[in-house]
């Protein structure tokens, strides 16, 4: 079983950055335990939340700039050509660089409280140009919430390790699971406009 206070705060930071590139390794088992470690006094809340926000900023920033390399209108061939496995036309992909442009920020800090979306909503601000330090600005607050809110479930528990196992689990299954689903209906009933 990982222990936190083992790995210590490098340790976290390295897992924050991998949980956000690859987005299986979750945030909510690393940082539940690192606030178990601090419940037994083997860590301090702060300076984990500071490293634990520090990771996920910067495993963050590789997947905003590989979409702000690439840049929305470079997805004109691959939507003509793979519209349907993609399951959109070039004008949602316009409406959706439209939407980025007022309401980008409060939508990246949203999807910092969601399961996978935390990651992937990086992409689609690097594709639509989104301000750096906008951009850093709304993924650092939305991360500090979140961090605190995991580290103060970890140290509530305080020792339990099984028991957010078995919480969070089921639950991230069932997102998964509802993604999956709801991305295969949209690909079988996906019609383009003319």
């Amino acid at each position: 079983m990982w222990d936190a206070a083992n790995w210590g705060y490098w340790g976290v930071f390295l897992l924050m950055v991998l949980e956000n590139v690859i987005p299986p390794v979750p945030s909510e088992a690393i940082m539940s335990m690192g606030g178990i470690a601090v419940a037994k006094g083997e860590m301090n809340f702060f300076v984990l939340i500071l490293v634990g926000t520090l990771g996920t900023v910067i495993g963050n920033l590789m997947w905003w700039e590989i979409g702000r390399r690439l840049g929305y209108k470079r997805l004109k061939p691959l939507i003509d050509r793979w519209g349907r496995w993609l399951t959109m036309d070039w004008n949602e992909v316009e409406r959706l660089k439209s939407y980025f442009d007022k309401w980008g920020g409060p939508t990246v800090l949203i999807f910092r409280f969601m399961p996978i979306g935390r990651t992937l909503i990086s992409i689609p601000a690097g594709l639509m140009h989104m301000p750096f330090w906008r951009f850093v600005g709304y993924t650092t607050v939305g991360s500090i919430i979140w961090n605190v809110i995991l580290v103060s479930v970890g140290y509530g528990l305080g020792k339990g390790v099984e028991d957010i196992e078995h919480w969070v689990a089921p639950v991230v299954t069932a997102i998964v699971v509802s993604i999956i689903l709801l991305y295969l209906w949209r690909v079988f009933t996906w019609k383009p406009r003319s």
